[in-house]
């Protein structure tokens, strides 16, 4: 039921302040009932009596009279702010981190030396049952652990939560100035979806903008999110193509296995893929300024950026590094695979491929 004609000032739920106790205590000694007293101070009455039977003691009043000692007990309202502290302190529930530092010792740990994100700590803990239950906490309450400064990781340790922008509208589609070769509008729509493996997308990985630093060639397979890294030595054609022809050439007979179509950009450096391809696989070329077109790449980048930060010299990094920077990535459970891993996931789906064929 609707009360219209309720004229209470105060915000529901809201606990009552000292100030307004104190004038209850002091309304009360002028003899005002609970009714009266709620309207003065704009409290529903329901209010004024849980205060008052809360806060009600027994006083004892001895009183000395020829000779003889008599003990008078009255009930008076007292507005002690002392004792609310104490049952505030005492109200609520206990988080989860009071009882034991087990879990928040090891997401730190995950978190400032593995890099890992607060959602891919709590899912990876609750997957393999870490640790009991009731002490991992959800990724929204890992979130406010670290805002409070529960946790030794700060937000500035979180890269992907600094880096992140809001969402804008999709831009829309351009026609492409240079026809590399298909057009991803040609291309099935089980990529799409991500139900068959062996589709990926490749890219480039630029470190500063001199035309003579190394290039990362990047290549992330839409379904499992495998990636793999190769170090060349420019953003050109020519080094593209080689580093093509030596994956094919260590990949020999599962190539084709393997590669089933590749989606790229309209880069200059991929200018010939192409006419490298088109014999073993099929290629295809997204719009003009629609990277959305090959997200896997570009969020496997964000990866790749918390270890080679943009404007630092690909020339400095070793082909080990490179590697190791692989490896953490295909080793990293993503919640987008129920939090298996993407080289776990690459070896199910490659074994289902064989036993297929």
């Amino acid at each position: 039921m609707t009360h219209s004609n309720d004229t209470t000032l105060a915000r529901k739920g809201k606990h009552l302040s000292y100030a307004e106790r104190v004038q209850i205590a002091v309304l009360k000694k002028e003899d005002y009932s609970n009714r009266r007293i709620a309207d003065v101070i704009g409290r529903v009455p329901q209010t004024i009596n849980n205060e008052i039977q809360r806060g009600t003691v027994t006083q004892l009043r001895r009183q000395k009279q020829n000779g003889k000692i008599y003990d008078y007990y009255d009930d008076v309202y007292d507005a002690a702010q002392a004792d609310y502290d104490k049952q505030r302190l005492n109200c609520g529930r206990r988080p989860k981190w009071a009882d034991t530092d087990a879990f928040i010792e090891w997401a730190d740990e995950k978190m400032l030396d593995d890099k890992w994100s607060p959602d891919t700590v709590v899912g990876f803990a609750k997957r393999h049952e870490l640790f009991d239950a009731s002490i991992i906490p959800c990724t929204t309450t890992l979130y406010g652990w670290i805002d409070r400064g529960i946790m030794r990781t700060k937000n500035i340790d979180l890269l992907e939560k600094l880096s992140r922008k809001p969402k804008v509208s999709a831009q829309k589609k351009r026609p492409n100035k240079r026809v590399l070769g298909p057009s991803i509008d040609r291309r099935p729509k089980e990529i799409d979806t991500r139900e068959s493996f062996g589709h990926w997308e490749i890219d480039t990985v630029v470190g500063n903008k001199e035309k003579t630093d190394a290039v990362l060639l990047t290549l992330a397979e839409r379904q499992t999110r495998f990636e793999i890294i190769l170090k060349v030595n420019g953003k050109d054609q020519e080094s593209v193509n080689q580093a093509i022809r030596d994956l094919q050439k260590r990949s020999g007979h599962t190539f084709s296995t393997l590669f089933k179509t590749i989606t790229s950009d309209n880069g200059s450096e991929f200018a010939g893929l192409y006419e490298a391809l088109k014999d073993t696989l099929d290629i295809y070329f997204s719009h003009p300024y629609a990277s959305f077109e090959r997200g896997t790449s570009e969020n496997q980048h964000k990866f790749i950026r918390r270890f080679i930060p943009k404007g630092k010299p690909i020339g400095r990094v070793s082909e080990a590094q490179c590697l190791r920077i692989q490896q953490w990535m295909n080793d990293y459970p993503r919640k987008i695979l129920d939090y298996r891993t993407p080289h776990e996931s690459f070896v199910n789906a490659l074994r289902s491929e064989r036993q297929a064929a």
